[in-house]
């Protein structure tokens, strides 16, 4: 069966990939820089634009899982610490007539000094596509299923309503040896959907369980 494709707008970036805001310290664009140091490492982005689209799924957050390449501190300018980046490659569909083969650039959050995008959205790589513009609808499909967009406000109000009578059985000895590893163990048995969400998601349900459920 084929991924199903999923659908987001294009909204305008920060200017810093492509090199187009004057604030930026890198007047030939990130994507120029890193492009060079990506392909040492395999992966040849010289046939896409030297900047990103930003697509926004908003409300839904974006979940992402097992990327092509994962580059681990990598060290491409002497204005930023190393960065970490991951990278999944997707069809894209600007028209009913105009398809491309590109990728999801994601330079990982805890790696990243400013410029951060929101849970929100992603930046794709591609070849230049013509006639869009921020508001443009905008398609992507990995076939390995690999992104999916998730309600993560519906999903925590869920996980915490599915915790209560649990927590309230067993009171302090539900959070006893708590680890990500026991928690996530846990979940793929009474709850998988629930691995969806980031850890510090998990957390926060976590601690309003403990708040609300347990005596004190």
């Amino acid at each position: 069966m084929s991924a199903d494709w999923l659908t987001g707008r294009l909204c305008a970036g920060h200017g810093v990939a492509s090199g187009t805001s004057n604030e930026s310290p890198y007047p030939d664009g990130t994507i120029r820089m890193q492009v060079p140091a990506f392909k040492a490492f395999g992966l040849d982005l010289s046939g896409c634009y030297f900047g990103t689209l930003n697509i926004d799924f908003a409300p839904l957050e974006v979940s992402l899982s097992d990327p092509d390449h994962l580059f681990e501190k990598l060290h491409w300018t002497e204005l930023h610490p190393p960065e970490t980046f991951s990278f999944w490659t997707v069809e894209i569909k600007a028209s009913e007539t105009e398809f491309v083969n590109g990728w999801i650039y994601y330079p990982h959050p805890e790696t990243k000094e400013r410029h951060w995008q929101p849970p929100t959205m992603l930046e794709l790589l591609a070849p230049h596509l013509s006639g869009i513009e921020p508001g443009s609808t905008i398609q992507l499909r990995d076939q390995g299923g690999r992104i999916k967009l998730v309600d993560t406000i519906r999903l925590r109000a869920r996980l915490l309503e599915f915790l209560k009578f649990r927590v309230l059985a067993s009171q302090q000895t539900f959070f006893e040896a708590d680890t990500l590893l026991k928690r996530q163990q846990w979940l793929s048995t009474m709850f998988p959907e629930a691995l969806q969400l980031s850890e510090q998601d998990l957390d926060r349900v976590w601690s309003q369980a403990r708040l609300l459920y347990t005596e004190t």
